[in-house]
């Protein structure tokens, strides 16, 4: 039995040759993904006579449009679709079937089934409840391989497992690092594309800076819905270098017994903040968190900012947690939690500026050693609820932020600070605590 595949870009056949468990292919617009899943689905199916396959999408007009149709005709006379079950059977005894899956309970109309090959359209749509579910049915007594192919764009409600999983390479548990792999694929691998239809590129050119760089240049960094769309990590991280000894370093943290996220922060004399240490431990308790926060420094800390919430007094003990803190040695100033003001200072502080040479720069760096932090502040997204605020879930992205907040809290960026007023009586010159700032001497009339 012989097919006509059409002629597959390098990608595409990259992708078509990998064999490892998890593959993804994508990660910008225009790549030719539901193309590749279409050919490589076909070619299971006549490879391997009784294979049993599944395409999912988010929604069935999604499946009708991208994959029924065309393989209606692509298929004709080599295998036959039935409506009633939405699938493709085979001459051989393959049969390609086609579910959509538009909340997390629908997923569980497939628990107990067996597939060798499920193929994820579009996976960053799917939750990773999902996803994870979906692995559970991809099992089978026989010699078929056990593959699981996935395509996706950066965005969705799925861009942050997939980014985890095949963009950043971290994994948890039991999954093994040698059963991902990403395959990247923008539109310009596309050369059919690129030749029969280059107002979509020029399209793609022409979006804002933002969707340009997450749908043409696949930047996992950037997605619709990101609150922090002034992030580029090229410009808000760097390698870890010597803090000057003159420079005022304070401390900030976001704690809670699911998790500390505590930080160190450097200030220059220009008033750039450098972002230098990080702890990033759950499951302590207040006593285990200082000694925790005690044994990651050495150096004088100029003040230590928390949320408001640590002065609460307890109903067990009469005592708050600062209380608890100040006794382990750790004396806390209490930040301001005024959310979508403290959220919009760091919005400025991370909006980017340029130098006398028209180079890009920020007045927030973090060092690369903050692994956390640096991916958590380009994976929050907008409250749905309020634009101006940031949604609280995924909630493991919001504690590195949210201790940075607590720093940066009316506290004006450098260029925007304002000059001495030129009335001051120097000779009466007091220096007045200043735990919020920068340490300036504040003279009194």
């Amino acid at each position: 039995m012989q097919i006509d595949i059409g002629t597959p870009s390098p990608k595409q056949e990259e992708f078509l040759l990998a064999k490892n468990r998890f593959i993804a292919y994508g990660g910008a617009r225009g790549g030719g993904k539901s193309f590749a899943v279409r050919m490589k689905a076909k070619l299971l199916a006549l490879r391997y006579p009784g294979i049993k396959l599944l395409i999912m999408r988010r929604t069935f007009p999604e499946l009708r449009e991208n994959h029924i149709l065309p393989l209606v005709g692509e298929l004709m006379g080599i295998a036959t679709y039935k409506d009633s079950d939405k699938s493709f059977t085979f001459c051989n005894g393959s049969r390609l079937r086609f579910g959509y899956c538009d909340n997390d309970a629908d997923v569980l109309q497939y628990q107990g089934q067996e597939f060798d090959v499920i193929f994820m359209d579009e996976a960053t749509h799917f939750s990773e409840y999902q996803f994870s579910t979906l692995t559970a049915c991809l099992r089978g007594a026989n010699e078929f391989p056990k593959r699981m192919y996935l395509t996706c764009n950066p965005g969705g409600v799925g861009h942050h497992w997939v980014k985890r999983l095949f963009i950043d390479r971290k994994y948890q548990g039991a999954e093994n690092p040698d059963d991902y792999t990403f395959i990247q694929a923008k539109v310009t691998d596309n050369k059919v594309l690129m030749d029969r239809d280059p107002g979509y590129v020029e399209m793609l050119d022409n979006l804002p800076d933002d969707l340009r760089r997450a749908w043409r240049d696949g930047d996992w960094d950037l997605f619709v819905g990101q609150y922090f769309s002034e992030w580029r990590r090229e410009i808000h991280t760097c390698e870890p270098f010597e803090i000057p000894k003159d420079w005022k370093r304070y401390f900030s943290m976001d704690y809670g017994l699911d998790m500390l996220a505590a930080y160190w922060i450097a200030v220059d004399w220009q008033g750039r903040a450098y972002v230098y240490r990080e702890v990033f431990q759950p499951n302590l308790i207040i006593s285990e968190a200082a000694a925790a926060i005690k044994a990651a420094e050495n150096e004088q800390i100029y003040a230590r900012f928390a949320p408001p919430d640590l002065w609460n007094r307890r109903q067990d003990t009469g005592r708050s947690v600062a209380e608890i803190f100040a006794q382990h040695g750790l004396s806390l100033t209490k930040a301001s939690n005024d959310r979508v003001a403290g959220w919009l200072d760091m919005k400025e502080w991370l909006q980017p500026v340029a130098d006398e040479e028209g180079n890009a720069s920020s007045n927030l760096c973090i060092f690369r050693n903050c692994s956390n932090l640096i991916e958590s502040i380009p994976a929050l997204q907008f409250d749905q609820r309020n634009p101006s605020d940031c949604a609280t879930e995924p909630h493991q992205y919001t504690h590195g932020p949210d201790a940075i907040r607590y720093f940066l809290a009316g506290r004006p960026r450098p260029n925007a600070r304002p000059a001495p007023k030129p009335h001051y009586n120097f000779a009466s010159e007091k220096p007045k605590a200043d735990p919020g700032g920068f340490g300036e001497k504040v003279r009194v009339i």
